[in-house]
């Protein structure tokens, strides 16, 4: 009976034993079985997050070699530069600008090179109207001495060449004044053509500022051509060929 009991007691241990080992065992694989599912979920929202990176900057779909059709994700610095909108003028704007300052319709369009060119304009008419406003004076005066009887007003004497006495003046004295009556009504002319060229190269930079603001919206497509080809003319009347020449094509 005793030799019973102790093989009994042993198959108990036996048993402990073994079951304990088989837990332990469930736990390890339990807890590699959790480690291995939280990685593959980090690993699943990386590529969630980058699948939606691209699918935001979603492109057309392109062709593979064997015919199916795949999605094509461009890279996301070209997408962010081909989502910047291009900056263009507000042709009112820029009227309003040149209008109220010469050649600010220019700096706001942003075509800053032609500056000189308007103000070399605006600079060229303002010379030449001091220039001719100055002999226009000069010469009215001198016009009005040598018009006059008093032989004291001899202003008219600066302008003639040294060789040149006031006897000889006074002898002549029809042609010396139909002479200083002509450069008069010269250098008037020319000062009142001052005038108008300084409001024209104004009233060009309007103009100039607007148009180019209104082009800057102008799209011009890439398929730019142009193509010489022989043709044989027809006369309409006749129904019949009347001569050959060269025929033009541009395409736009």
């Amino acid at each position: 009976m005793e030799l019973k009991g102790r093989s009994f007691t042993y198959i108990i241990y036996i048993g402990l034993v073994l079951w304990l080992i088989s837990g332990t065992q469930l736990k390890v694989s339990a807890r590699q079985f959790f480690q291995q599912s939280d990685t593959i979920a980090i690993t699943d929202s990386i590529d969630l997050s980058k699948t939606g990176e691209y699918h935001s900057n979603e492109s057309a779909d392109s062709v593979t070699s064997n015919g199916e059709n795949q999605t094509k994700y461009p890279p996301l610095s070209q997408t962010k530069d081909e989502n910047k909108k291009k900056w263009l003028p507000v042709p009112n704007k820029s009227i309003w600008f040149a209008l109220a300052i010469p050649g600010a319709g220019q700096i706001y369009n942003r075509k800053y090179w032609k500056l000189p060119i308007i103000y070399g304009g605006f600079v060229g008419c303002a010379y030449a109207l001091s220039w001719n406003g100055k002999m226009y004076k000069d010469y009215s005066q001198a016009y009005q001495d040598i018009m006059s009887d008093n032989p004291q007003n001899n202003s008219y004497m600066n302008f003639l060449g040294p060789g040149i006495s006031q006897d000889e003046v006074l002898s002549d004295l029809s042609y010396y004044q139909s002479l200083f009556q002509r450069r008069k009504d010269l250098y008037r002319r020319q000062r009142d053509l001052s005038i108008f060229a300084f409001i024209a190269v104004y009233l060009l930079s309007i103009i100039d500022a607007y148009v180019d603001a209104e082009l800057s919206n102008f799209d011009i497509s890439n398929d730019l051509g142009m193509t010489l080809e022989p043709t044989i003319f027809n006369d309409v009347s006749r129904n019949r060929p009347q001569g050959v020449g060269l025929q033009c094509s541009i395409i736009f």
